[in-house]
């Protein structure tokens, strides 16, 4: 029978019970705490506010527990602590880079990969087959298994392995599934008609449609996993599937809420974006029989880059249109879900937490606070955030030899801040 114990995860100002299920990334559950951070790069702001709370009739939105584990370190490792940077995160006098560049080393691998992902996906049945095409042929990106790839190289080579294992290319099938179930389901919960540019699968096929779609993956990603017969990746994993519901739930229970801090803001962006690529990583370290703490490394390397990435990602629904987001811009905002941009206006800006908890009921209420979120430094102080946790990101490779593997890794986190540039 599963254990079931009871933590308080101490947030400073807040404290959010906790419902501990399973095992971590580290096999551990404990009661930890984070505290403010004071002075630092990222500014975080050592202002507390009131336990003000509301509750939305109108979304039928409650205050709900949190549901997590803990992490293999503080998610907010490195926020307020300047150090010098490991590598020039600047562009200077460096060519951009591409995505086609960044993958070449392991491009016969993700070509691999393409082949298999439609026929595992799709050999059930033919709307899972129409589903899986609209899925997979919506033109993403592959960047969590190009990860696996290039972790899984570069400790093989450490761990002098000649090659891959076919266990490392199951964990990127199973990794690209698990994201691709999550991203449908988001697209229900958050009623998006479009993604990358193309209508999504519930537009399409219908929400029941979706939702069973999104669950069969899920299902069928766990079934793969399991015959992998590691129990330690088997944890791993499963935990993601787990944060994935932990960071909707408190998402759904701050929407609007001014009030919100940049710690919950991270915690959130770890359950929902950083937990699968952290977990990506160290997986592919552990199938290469590397070293405890070079996985632990690929941990941590996983995770700061997937904050970097969620970040940076916030940052472009406020700076870029909504042709090149292939969705509206500002959409977040205008769910009431507050991202880092927002976080920092709001120490400056008293008169954009009015019109937040306004629900934008006024005519142009949105492009106001857009505008506001951008002349109050929001966008600039969270670009320094994005940095800083690429910077950790960096810091963690050092334990891997000299590559073309590991270069495409660190490129990895360039790639993400030029989108920023």
């Amino acid at each position: 029978m599963m254990s079931m114990t009871c933590h308080n995860l101490d947030f400073g100002t807040r404290v959010l019970d906790l419902v501990a299920v399973g095992s971590s990334s580290n096999a551990s559950i404990e009661k930890h705490s984070v505290k403010n951070h004071g002075k630092a790069i990222s500014s975080v702001s050592s202002k507390v506010y009131g336990a003000r709370r509301r509750v939305y009739c109108r979304q039928d939105i409650t205050r709900s527990h949190v549901f997590s584990t803990k992490t293999s370190d503080a998610v907010l490792d490195g926020v307020g602590q300047r150090t010098a940077p490991v590598l020039d995160l600047k562009k200077g006098l460096r060519s951009p880079i591409s995505l086609a560049n960044l993958f070449e080393a392991v491009a016969d691998d993700l070509q691999t990969l393409n082949q298999n992902l439609q026929s595992i996906v799709g050999a059930e049945d033919p709307v899972l087959m129409s589903a899986a095409e609209q899925i997979f042929g919506a033109g993403g990106k592959r960047m969590r298994p190009a990860l696996v790839f290039l972790v899984s190289r570069a400790t093989a080579e450490l761990a002098g392995l000649k090659d891959i294992t076919t266990k490392h290319r199951r964990l990127a099938e199973i990794i690209e599934m698990i994201h691709t179930a999550s991203l449908i389901h988001d697209d229900v919960l958050d009623e998006s008609d479009m993604r990358r540019g193309k209508e999504t699968v519930h537009q399409l096929y219908g929400t029941r449609v979706a939702v069973l779609a999104g669950d069969f993956m899920f299902a069928q990603s766990s079934w793969y996993l399991a015959n992998l017969e590691n129990l330690e990746v088997i944890k791993l994993i499963s935990q993601v599937i787990k944060d994935f519901a932990s960071g909707e739930i408190k998402q759904a229970s701050s929407l609007f809420d001014c009030d919100v801090e940049l710690e919950e803001y991270l915690l959130k962006s770890y359950y929902k974006t950083a937990s699968l690529i952290a977990a990506s990583t160290k997986g592919a370290a552990i199938f290469s029989g590397a070293d405890r703490s070079v996985a632990e490394r690929m941990y941590e390397y996983g995770k700061n880059l997937g904050l970097s990435f969620q970040v940076v990602d916030d940052i472009l629904d406020f700076t870029q249109s909504a042709e090149q987001l292939g969705k509206p811009a500002g959409s977040d905002l205008a769910k009431g879900n507050l991202t880092a941009p927002v976080i920092f206006a709001l120490e400056k800006e008293p008169k954009l937490r009015e019109i937040i908890e306004s629900e934008f009921c006024e005519a142009g209420s949105l492009d106001e606070a857009i505008e506001l979120v951008k002349k109050c430094g929001g966008i600039e102080r969270a670009q320094e955030l994005a940095r800083e946790k690429a910077d950790l990101a960096i810091k963690n490779l050092q334990s891997l030899p000299q590559s073309a593997f590991r270069l495409a890794l660190e490129n990895m986190v360039l790639f993400n801040l030029e989108r920023i540039d």
